[in-house]
């Protein structure tokens, strides 16, 4: 049996405090389950390069995380008008949402920054 982590950076860990207690457990009940699952379950993809971040919709969060050999790591928990809102502020946009934030490299500075803030 392998088990699964998954791992919220603090940028990540402060999104999910603020929300209430119970969707805390349901959004970490959707992540149960092997690495493979998690991988497979995600709803939507975002590559840049050879790098995969995943999205994944609890309810109204857009959840974006990347997985590896123990689990997930979760970068972003974004509501979904808070992501409507960052992408109509740096893009025009009518096309699909995960192809949209794909080609947004403000989108990326975002995610790497709350990555960044865990080797801090």
């Amino acid at each position: 049996m392998h088990y699964f982590q998954i791992i919220f950076n603090p940028t990540s860990a402060a999104e999910l405090s603020k929300m209430p207690k119970d969707l805390q457990l349901q959004f970490l009940g959707e992540f149960k389950g092997l690495p493979a699952e998690v991988k497979n379950s995600g709803v939507g993809r975002l590559e840049r390069g050879r790098r995969m971040l995943y999205r994944y919709r609890v309810g109204d969060y857009r959840v974006y995380y990347e997985t590896n050999e123990l689990g997930a790591v979760v970068h972003r928990i974004l509501g979904k008008n808070s992501v409507k809102d960052f992408m109509f502020r740096n893009v025009n946009m009518i096309a699909d949402e995960d192809a949209s934030l794909q080609e947004n490299p403000k989108f990326w500075q975002m995610i790497d920054e709350a990555r960044r803030a865990v080797s801090k």
